[in-house]
């Protein structure tokens, strides 16, 4: 396992122990180091520094937290990789990374890993009805229900960012939710 890549993830993790609020200093500070561990680690790509699987695993938590569809994309073809090695939390890492692409492209997610707040809770993003339980298991992500549940967890305990930090994709999401429910 690479040192330097298992550091930039542990640093990476780290600073979402305890996640700053959107917006705030803190918020933007994140996203800064994010940003450079992300450089970081395409120059360690580029050196051929990615050998083993949780070195492609590492790679692609970080760029999981990017800001552009080639930056998520990125993060789903590295954990691919990381599972096809043999590393088994890759998997749900490689469905998260592709529900993420798709979300951000406004598009229905197929596995059904991300959540967004929509102004009263937080809710899963739009699904793939497609999408088995039994597929979600195949990649390791809990089956629709507990998703669920998950996301009225999320409610009851995250607070709302302020709407008008979300990002485009978001709030076109939040006008057509309030079309579809009245009670908004």
């Amino acid at each position: 396992m690479h040192a330097e890549l298992q550091a930039l993830f542990a640093a990476d993790q780290a600073e979402r122990k305890i996640h700053p609020a959107y917006g705030e200093a803190e918020y933007r500070e994140l996203r800064k180091h994010d940003t450079q561990r992300r450089e970081r680690v395409q120059a360690l790509m580029q050196a051929g520094a990615l050998q083993e699987a949780e070195d492609y695993y590492h790679a692609a938590m970080i760029f999981q937290h990017g800001e552009t569809l080639e930056e998520i994309w990125q993060a789903h073809t590295l954990a691919l990789t990381a599972a096809e090695k043999g590393y088994r939390r890759a998997k749900w890492l490689a469905a998260a990374a592709m529900d993420r692409w798709l979300m951000y492209q406004g598009k229905p997610q197929k596995y059904g890993t991300q959540f967004v707040p929509d102004g009263k809770g937080y809710r899963l993003w739009e699904l793939d009805p497609a999408t088995s339980d039994a597929e979600r298991a195949a990649w390791n992500v809990p089956s629709l229900n507990e998703q669920q549940r998950r996301a009225e967890q999320l409610s009851r305990d995250e607070p709302q960012p302020p709407p008008e930090l979300a990002p485009g994709w978001l709030q076109e999401a939040r006008k057509r939710w309030s079309q579809q429910d009245p009670s908004d």
